[in-house]
């Protein structure tokens, strides 16, 4: 008796891939890792976006009640003149060592001199002032009240446009 024979035979596209399949595999591989890739730098953009407004947003809050701090806590404002805008405050307060305190802008940094002292920044380097507008908005027989309006920016040395970012802030305070 003979022995049957099993005899198996394969085709081609069973023992691997085509060139066509392998060029499709490695073409949707690349679209899927480019999406991946574009998704990631856009996350990445509105982080630093999202840093760089939290950043302005912050210095400017806490800039503008500095200010209207040393607005009521002085007995008279200087400069400007009632009635009267600039781009500068300058205030008499109780401690005469103090006077004048002036808060200005030099170089898009916004500053606070103290009597004879130095100038110190009010704001870190990365924020830079591009408009600072003091109005006297007192009358005379009544209290003062000035009312301070700041923008400040982003510097974005870059170019980028995540980094570019603008924020104008508006206070009024009143002394006695």
């Amino acid at each position: 008796m003979e022995r049957p024979r099993i005899t198996v035979t394969f085709r081609q596209s069973e023992l691997g891939f085509t060139l066509i399949e392998l060029l499709l595999y490695v073409s949707i591989a690349a679209v899927v890792l480019l999406a991946i890739a574009f998704f990631t730098s856009l996350l990445l953009e509105a982080r630093i976006h999202n840093q760089v407004i939290g950043e302005v947003e912050e210095q400017g809050r806490q800039t503008m009640l500095f200010i209207t701090q040393i607005v009521r806590n002085a007995t008279t404002v200087t400069l400007p003149a009632v009635g009267g805008s600039g781009t500068q405050l300058s205030v008499t307060v109780f401690n005469a060592a103090k006077n004048p305190t002036v808060v200005d802008v030099v170089g898009g940094t916004l500053r606070l001199t103290e009597g004879g002292a130095a100038a110190v920044p009010l704001i870190n380097n990365r924020i830079m002032v591009t408009n600072f507008t003091v109005r006297n908005l007192s009358r005379i027989g009544t209290p003062g009240t000035v009312q301070i309006t700041l923008t400040l920016s982003h510097v974005n040395t870059t170019g980028r446009r995540e980094y570019s970012y603008q924020q104008t802030f508006i206070a009024s305070a009143s002394f006695h």
